[in-house]
């Protein structure tokens, strides 16, 4: 089926026609819901929440201006900040940094002093990382670094300044830092010598 025919298809709630365009796009949205999410089992619940979102707003599809895929996903990714900010008990925390224990003295950025390859990183560390991130954190550093979202839309979507953007994409870039040193020094501790 065409692009054109799969989108007419889909308006006229053809469950042949969705069923495709869910083949289409669920490997590739899935790995994007888990980086939103905080385990696999929410990015479970929350995409298919954001596959009717994509189903509901597929009308307003201009092939013209942008990909069928560009647009589902953009869509999908919107529909997940709605979700994680909706989670009020999860976004809402009284404060975005971490506290640390009272006899922990380090405030270097990196534990052991050394400098982390991303190139050599599993991706299920950095995965494990990113989802370690508080909500705001997370759905800041997934739209900013990893979707190339611009500033003015990402301060829309979350409905906050853009300062507080910039604020929260440092603290997720530190907490990110930490957080695969502390993974790497764990996953290399289970692994036998």
């Amino acid at each position: 089926m065409q692009e054109s025919e799969l989108i007419i298809a889909c308006g006229k709630n053809d469950k042949v026609a969705k069923k495709q365009l869910f083949d289409m796009f669920y490997g590739k949205f899935a790995f994007v819901a888990l980086r939103y999410c905080k385990n696999a089992s929410q990015a479970d619940i929350l995409s298919q929440h954001a596959f009717s979102d994509v189903f509901y707003q597929l009308h307003g599809f201009k092939q013209h201006t942008v990909s069928l895929e560009d647009f589902c996903r953009t869509i999908f990714i919107s529909s997940l900040v709605k979700q994680v900010k909706s989670i009020r008990n999860e976004y809402y925390v009284a404060s975005t940094v971490r506290a640390i224990e009272r006899t922990d003295k380090s405030y270097d950025l990196f534990l052991d002093g050394g400098y982390i390859d991303f190139k050599t990183i599993d991706k299920d560390i950095i995965l494990k990382s990113i989802q370690e991130l508080v909500p705001s954190q997370r759905l800041v550093f997934n739209m900013q670094i990893i979707d190339n979202f611009d500033l003015a839309k990402t301060s829309e979507l979350l409905e906050t300044s853009e300062q507080t953007i910039k604020a929260n994409l440092e603290k997720a870039r530190f907490n990110l830092q930490k957080g695969i040193e502390k993974n790497l020094k764990h996953s290399n501790n289970e692994q036998p010598v």
